[in-house]
C-alpha cells in the first residue's frame, strides 16, 4: 500500500495569523519603538560605545555553553532549529553570547580595550505570553569587554538608568548584589545546596532539579512556595572572598558618587551560567491589583558582570566584561516620554492632486518637497478636491499644494495658506525658490 503524503500548500482553512506570542508592529508602535533604541543608541554613542549587529540565528552551542543548561531560557525558552546538515541552531534569547563570539571570531582582542559597544533588535524565548513578555521581544544591548575594573560595572548601570531616565520613566529602583567569582563561589554555593536540601519537600518540581543542576536558579524561581524559603537562604555577599569584597565596594562608591540610589538584594542571582561578581536588574514601583493587592514590580533592565563567558566559548584566555539588556517592550508599555524618530517629520505641507495627468507629474513634486526637506502628506487614493482639502485640515497642516489638470498644462502649482485661504501660483521650476521664503 503506497504511503500516505500530507498535502502541502494551497489556500489555508483559515485567515494567517502572527504565532503566538508574537505580533505586527505597525504605524505609530514601531515609531515608538525606534525612538526609543534611537535615543538609547545616542546616550550610548555619547559614552563612547560603538554599534555592533549579530546574526538572529546563532550556533545553539553558545547559549548551550554559555546560558547554561538548567535555566529556563535554555531548557524552556530557546527556540531551536536544525539544518539539513543537522547543524543545531538556535534564534538568539539574548544578545551577550553572540557579542562575546563577535568580540573572539573578529580578533576585537587586538583592538583598544576595552570594547565598548551597543546592540538593539528581537529577540526570542518561548515564553508564556503575558503583559510586557513576548516571544519576539525587542531588547537595547550595551557591552564592556576587555576589563575587569569596577568602573565597567558602575558605567554599565549608569547608562542604563540614564537611558531609562531619557525615555520618561520615573522612581526606578536599583537592586544590585555580588555573587562572588570561582575562587568564593563554590563555597557559597555548597551551603546553598545544604540549606535547601533541608526543605527540599517545600520547593516546586523545578527547584528540586535546579538544585542538581544549577542551584544558584532557585533564587530566581517566582513560585510562591520557593519565595518564602529565600529569606532564610544563605547570603552571596556574606562568602566573598577579599578580591570580590573589594570590587563590590568599589562599584557601591562609584553609585553612591553618582547619586545613583540602590538596594542590596542578597537573593539576586540573574541564574545565568556566565555571571560573575555584579549582577543588577533596575525596577519599576510595583501598582496595586485590581483587587487591592501589591502587584510584582517589573523589571525593565537587567544585566552583570562575566568574566568566564569567552572560555566557555572557545577562548584559551577569559575575556573580562559587563553588561546589560534593556526591556524594550515593558519600557514602552510604561508612561513614557514620545519619543519619535528623526525619520518622523509632523506633515507641513499637504499634496493634493486631481486627476490621472496631476498624478503622474506628483512624484517630480514630491522630490522637489524632498530636496528642500519639506515633510509632505497625500492621498493618493483621492479625486475629490474638497475630501483632499478636508483631510489637510483634519492634520493641521499650514499649506496645501494642488495641482489639477490646468496646473499640469501651464507647468505651475496652487500653494494655499490653510489658515488664511489665501493662493498664489507658482511656476513647478520655481518652487524649491519659493519654499525657503515660507517661514513654517
Amino acid at each position: 500500500m503506497a504511503k500516505e503524503t500530507k498535502k502541502v500548500g494551497g489556500p489555508l482553512k483559515e485567515p494567517a495569523q502572527t504565532p503566538k506570542g508574537m505580533r505586527d508592529l505597525v504605524g505609530d508602535e514601531l515609531f515608538a519603538y525606534q525612538g526609543f533604541f534611537e535615543k538609547a543608541a545616542e546616550v550610548a554613542l555619547y559614552y563612547g560605545f560603538k554599534p555592533i549587529e549579530t546574526p538572529i540565528v546563532e550556533d545553539a552551542g553558545i547559549y548551550l555553553s554559555g546560558t547554561g543548561v538548567g535555566t529556563d531560557v535554555v531548557d524552556k525558552q530557546m527556540y531551536t532549529l536544525k539544518t539539513k546538515g543537522e547543524d543545531l541552531y538556535a534564534l538568539r534569547p539574548e544578545g551577550t553570547p553572540g557579542v562575546m563570539r563577535s568580540y573572539l571570531q573578529q580578533g576585537m582582542q587586538s583592538w583598544p580595550q576595552p570594547v565598548q559597544l551597543y546592540y538593539f533588535g528581537p529577540f526570542f524565548r518561548h515564553d508564556k505570553p503575558q503583559r510586557g513578555r513576548y516571544r519576539q521581544l525587542y531588547q537595547f544591548g550595551i557591552e564592556i569587554l576587555g576589563t575587569d575594573k569596577s568602573i565597567a560595572d558602575a558605567t554599565i548601570i549608569r547608562l542604563t538608568t540614564l537611558i531609562l531616565e531619557e525615555a520618561g520613566l520615573k522612581n526606578l529602583k536599583l537592586e544590585i548584589n555580588s555573587i562572588g567569582d570561582k575562587e568564593c563561589r563554590p563555597a557559597y554555593r555548597k551551603e546553598l545546596v545544604n540549606y535547601y536540601k533541608k526543605h527540599v519537600s517545600e520547593v516546586c518540581v523545578d527547584c528540586k532539579d535546579r538544585l542538581k543542576i544549577n542551584p544558584l536558579r532557585i533564587l530566581d524561581c517566582k513560585e510562591e512556595k520557593c519565595q518564602t524559603l529565600k529569606a532564610g537562604a544563605p547570603s552571596s555577599v556574606s562568602f566573598l572572598c577579599s578580591s570580590c569584597k573589594h570590587h563590590f565596594k568599589e562599584v557601591l562608591e562609584y553609585l553612591e558618587t553618582m547619586g545613583i540610589e540602590y538596594s542590596i538584594n542578597n537573593n539576586l542571582v540573574r541564574g545565568l551560567d556566565y555571571y560573575t561578581r555584579t549582577v543588577f536588574e533596575i525596577q519599576l514601583p510595583s501598582k496595586q491589583n485590581a483587587d487591592g493587592s501589591e502587584g510584582l514590580s517589573l523589571t525593565v533592565a537587567g544585566g552583570g558582570r562575566y568574566d568566564y563567558l569567552a572560555k566557555m566559548l572557545g577562548s584559551k584566555k577569559d575575556v573580562p566584561g559587563m553588561g546589560v539588556g534593556i526591556g524594550a517592550d515593558r519600557v514602552l508599555m510604561e508612561e513614557h516620554e514620545a519619543l519619535a524618530p528623526r525619520i518622523v517629520k509632523k506633515p507641513k505641507m499637504y499634496f493634493i492632486q486631481l486627476g490621472f495627468d496631476a498624478k503622474l507629474k506628483s512624484l517630480l513634486v514630491t522630490e522637489i518637497l524632498r530636496k528642500c526637506r519639506i515633510p509632505v502628506s497625500h492621498s493618493l487614493s483621492k479625486d475629490s478636491l474638497g475630501v483632499q482639502l478636508g483631510m489637510a485640515e483634519k492634520l493641521g497642516v499650514p499649506y496645501a499644494l494642488i495641482l489639477g489638470q490646468r496646473e499640469v498644462f501651464d507647468n505651475t502649482i496652487i500653494v494655499r495658506n490653510m489658515a488664511n485661504r489665501s493662493q498664489e501660483i507658482i511656476k513647478i521650476d520655481k518652487l524649491a525658490e519659493y519654499l525657503k521664503k515660507i517661514k513654517f
